[in-house]
């Protein structure tokens, strides 16, 4: 994340576990019933998730912006990693309801 960015914590926290292998502080950060869309691909709850992020490559982030609105935060990212197409610019997460506790609805597309 950038340091002139006030980016919520759980977020912060989101990338820096993001590329973990089978983090329980990742999975930690989202609620049990939390919706995570992938491009066109719906995972809903926890159990879904986990298997979600077992089946997608590690990839390192480099946040290119993070914009705060009525919609959400929105954090845009440069992902590379072990795929076709690495690196892949511009990559687009939604957190659109989340607290200080927990993510509940991830949206992410290009």
């Amino acid at each position: 994340m950038s340091a002139n960015q006030s980016v919520p914590a759980i977020i912060r926290r989101y990338f820096e576990l993001a590329g973990r292998p089978d983090s329980e502080d990742y999975f930690a950060l989202f609620a049990e019933d939390a919706v995570v869309e992938d491009e066109s691909a719906e995972y809903r709850g926890i159990a879904a998730i986990r298997q979600w992020r077992r089946a997608v490559p590690l990839v390192s982030y480099e946040v290119t912006d993070v914009q705060d609105g009525p919609a959400g935060t929105v954090v845009t990212a440069t992902i590379t990693g072990d795929f076709p197409g690495s690196p892949f610019a511009g990559l687009r997460y939604r957190f659109s309801d989340y607290d200080d506790s927990a993510i509940r609805v991830l949206r992410i597309a290009p």
